[in-house]
């Protein structure tokens, strides 16, 4: 494994994406990635050389809170610090964009991953829409 590069904003093309979202969660990945990331207030993709091995996004309300969105590493690359060192690149660059707020959702077996990033546990609703 090679040094890791991390790059701000990349817009992956879709077979790029997906290879690395099939590889992590055993499904496909966004049918149009680029119209999420277009909208964005930060996205990062994790590189080793031209290889796509992480990615993390970063939506917004258009002001002050901001929502930490697939965080993904490929499993050849796991348990190496990659997971926390895009969150907590994301945060920083959310941060210096406007957001005073990161929030994210997960399972209960990754409160430890999180908290090591620097979320603590709060209250929050879900709504289900619609039927999948």
């Amino acid at each position: 494994m090679s040094e890791i590069r991390i790059e701000t904003d990349p817009f992956p093309d879709s077979s790029t994406l997906d290879r690395l979202w099939r590889a992590s969660w055993n499904s496909a990945g966004p049918a149009d990635p680029h119209a999420i990331l277009s909208r964005s207030l930060v996205h990062l993709g994790a590189y080793d050389g031209d290889r796509l091995v992480g990615y993390v996004n970063v939506a917004w309300d258009g002001g002050i809170h901001a929502f930490l969105l697939d965080p993904t590493v490929d499993p050849d690359y796991r348990r190496n610090g990659l997971g926390m060192r895009l969150v907590r690149e994301a945060a920083r660059i959310a941060a210096d964009r406007g957001a005073h707020w990161l929030h994210v959702d997960y399972e209960p077996h990754l409160a430890g991953f999180y908290r090591a990033c620097g979320f603590r546990p709060t209250e929050a609703g879900l709504m289900r829409l619609g039927r999948t």
